[in-house]
């Protein structure tokens, strides 16, 4: 499928009420929207298949939902660090930075010291990103060891006092995920939640409840220690 008939594609699809429920769930970008939900979007990029010029093009084009088919389609392996930092930039919505991060940059061979420098900017999506990338990670990458999730600690502890939600937010998912990924990390990430609790902050408190809440819970505890406790 060429970049035009993409494009052509995507405008057929339209759905205004679809693009109107969207911003009821904070998904308000700058760019263009169209209102396609994501199956949809996924079966137009399982028809592609793996494009990385297409989808460079794609994320020119400034359309919410052709940016995301950009970051199914595009290849891990050819990602550069200036298109990293580029799309990093571009991103304005949560939808935009999570798929993308879950999708996509999750996968490249530098992400994991990209993640350390990112968690210290200031711009809210650039931020978000770190976590994100953090709880991604935990879910999908199986070669990471536990030393490498813990260095990512001192990171949620610090930055768990930024009230922006779409921060705190995502400091929690990175949270619950890596404490989900084994009995050693569910116990430290326990720990480590304990002490944010003790911040004096509105933020680290929600984050620390919501983390504990879950992985306390008889579900998650009988999934990773395979009895309940």
């Amino acid at each position: 499928m060429q970049y035009e008939e993409v494009l052509e594609k995507l405008e057929f699809l339209k759905n205004k009420k679809f693009a109107k429920g969207m911003s009821r769930f904070g998904i308000k970008p700058k760019t263009k929207v169209y209102g396609i939900p994501v199956p949809k979007l996924r079966k137009i990029a399982k028809s592609i298949g793996k494009n990385h010029s297409l989808a460079l093009k794609l994320w020119e084009a400034k359309i919410h939902e052709a940016r995301l088919l950009a970051g199914f389609i595009d290849e891990p392996e050819k990602i550069t660090k200036k298109q990293f930092e580029k799309w990093i930039l571009d991103f304005d919505s949560w939808d935009i930075c999570d798929q993308v991060c879950g999708n996509l940059f999750d996968k490249t061979k530098f992400v994991y010291k990209k993640i350390f420098a990112l968690a210290k900017r200031k711009k809210e999506f650039v931020k978000r990103t770190a976590f994100t990338l953090m709880a991604c990670l935990a879910v999908h990458n199986k070669e990471m060891i536990d030393k490498d999730f813990l260095a990512f600690f001192p990171l949620i502890k610090k930055e768990s006092v930024d009230e922006r939600n779409f921060i705190k937010k995502a400091v929690n998912w990175a949270l619950r995920q890596i404490g989900k990924k084994n009995k050693n990390l569910h116990k430290k990430v326990i720990i480590l939640a304990k002490e944010i609790y003790n911040i004096n902050s509105k933020s680290a408190k929600w984050i620390a409840n919501n983390a504990i809440r879950e992985l306390e819970s008889n579900k998650i505890k009988n999934k990773i220690y395979g009895f309940k406790r």
